[in-house]
């Protein structure tokens, strides 16, 4: 695309996109119509060339592919784009997710209309740069710059508390990733180059790597968002709009993870084994504890919220069990949560436009009014819980499967976690779709418009087909996986060695 590769295009579409809106003249209620059109349109067509990538893409194959390299900074830095089985599933699901947010705002959004479609369109160019980066100073730049657009969203089209809520979520996550530079810095001394390919095959010094470990995860721990760092996110899901809760669950919760299996783990192999009961206590408490303050919510966004503290807990300790179910499975939980999460905060939005609030006491017999959104929030709700024949099932259940491999004390804790989700999800349906209908503003309620309907089949559909047939994401990553797990077993079995023969 103009000169460029397809990764390259998938980077080039959304800004292009973003300066016709910018350019957009005429009056107000034009160009909104407009803005929101050419937003739709770009997405739609940014999400037609990531499966064209998909399409491209070899499974089979762990090395980077589509990969683009053109001159940068100097000679050892350069603007390096590839993707393999760990980021090419989230290139596309970034893509998925962000018509339906364009859909989500069409009729929330009312003042400043052309640049909340800007923030939008910048922020897709950065997270999909982030996962479709193969060099470290170019992933590093971007993870960075997706906070821009996320914080003025926040700030300016959340709700009551959203100046708070946007320097905190600001604040907390720029902070984290100070240290992250440092390591960065070190990195590239070290090795001498900042390409990742090369920098997978390098091996850092043991020492080195307990320092680098701790400077990645100090940021990528607020960033999932991990126990006790995670304050942010309650805060930031409840203030911002609809469609900026759905890209921060959905995808923005989802860099901390990549940033652990693209450069902790098979990096910092020997740091992140020594680490690993840290990361299994951590997951632990997120998991039980964050699931106890849900049950005490009585706003819906931050029941959600904390969800995704819990759901997050499992990707962690599937990660750092270093087994191939554990990965595999923390892998397609993260795809998984961003379907469901994604879709529950859309499920959110659709009552909160209706009625402008978010306190769970408001509810109560919706169903007598929506059943088709009681029907579609029932299923949203149920893989949110992890029940089988949903994609929120293949993940907690292989995730549990590798950590108790590894530890099986720690996955018999995580699970009484499955059962406290049943018990906050549950309960946050039955107090909103069940009961009377005696709230006098929920008299004239409507169901799902055609839009919104639009919006929530292809969301459902996908989270039941990968419930039943979960190969299709599984195959994407087997071969990373594989090859990551080989290459982690035979630095850790290196350093034993040396170890061993020292003494």
């Amino acid at each position: 695309m103009f000169g460029f590769g397809i990764l390259s295009g998938l980077l080039i579409l959304p800004l292009l996109g973003a300066a016709f809106i910018l350019v957009l003249r005429g009056d107000e209620e034009a160009v909104a119509s407009n803005a929101r059109w050419g937003a739709l349109i770009t997405t739609v067509i940014t999400f037609l060339l990531s499966l064209f990538a998909w399409s491209q893409f070899d499974a089979a194959n762990p090395a980077f592919q589509l990969v683009e390299t053109h001159r940068w900074l100097s000679d050892s830095i350069a603007f390096k784009l590839g993707v393999d089985g760990f980021s090419m599933p989230f290139v596309v699901l970034t893509a998925f997710l962000m018509p339906f947010c364009m859909l989500a705002s069409w009729h929330s959004v009312h003042h400043r209309v052309k640049e909340y479609f800007v923030a939008f369109l910048v922020l897709e160019t950065t997270m999909i740069a982030v996962f479709a980066s193969a060099d470290l100073i170019l992933f590093y730049l971007f993870f960075e710059a997706g906070l821009i657009p996320m914080f003025l969203i926040i700030g300016i089209w959340g709700h009551d508390r959203r100046i708070y809520a946007s320097f905190k979520f600001f604040l907390y996550t720029l902070l984290g990733s100070v240290l992250m530079l440092l390591a960065v810095l070190a990195m590239y001394w070290d090795a001498g180059t900042t390409d990742i390919a090369t920098l997978l095959t390098h091996k850092f010094p043991v020492s080195m790597q307990t320092w680098l470990w701790l400077a990645f995860f100090s940021s990528l721990a607020v960033k999932m968002p991990m126990w006790p760092v995670h304050t942010w996110l309650p805060d930031a899901h409840v203030e911002a709009p609809t469609a900026g809760s759905v890209i921060l669950a959905g995808i923005l919760l989802k860099m901390g993870g990549y940033g652990f299996i693209r450069f902790s783990l098979p990096m910092f192999p020997d740091a992140s084994a020594y680490f690993a009961p840290l990361v299994f206590a951590l997951s632990v408490i997120a998991i039980v504890y964050t699931s106890l303050v849900a049950l005490m919510q009585e706003n819906i966004k931050k029941l959600i919220a904390y969800s995704s503290v819990a759901h997050m807990g499992f990707v962690t300790m599937g990660l750092f069990s270093m087994t191939e179910q554990g990965i595999q499975g923390a892998m397609y939980q993260m795809v998984s949560h961003g379907l469901v999460s994604g879709a529950l905060f859309l499920a959110v939005g659709v009552v909160y436009d209706r009625t402008h609030t978010l306190r769970i006491d408001a509810y109560g017999g919706l169903v007598e009014r929506m059943p088709r959104y009681a029907l579609v929030f029932m299923i949203l709700t149920m893989a949110n819980v992890g029940l089988p024949g949903t994609s929120g099932f293949v993940g907690e259940f292989l995730t549990l499967m590798g950590t108790f491999r590894a530890n099986p004390y720690v996955a018999m804790i995580a699970a009484t976690g499955v059962i406290l989700s049943a018990a906050y999800a549950l309960w946050l349906y039955r107090r909103v779709v069940f009961g009377k209908l005696e709230k006098p503003s929920l008299k004239a309620i409507t169901d799902l418009d055609t839009r919104e309907v639009v919006i929530f089949v292809p969301l459902v559909l996908l989270i039941i087909w990968y419930g039943v047939q979960p190969h299709g994401i599984l195959e994407a990553f087997a071969a990373s996986t594989d090859n990551l797990l080989r290459s982690t077993e035979a630095a850790l079995a290196g350093v034993k060695t040396a170890a061993f023969l020292s003494h």
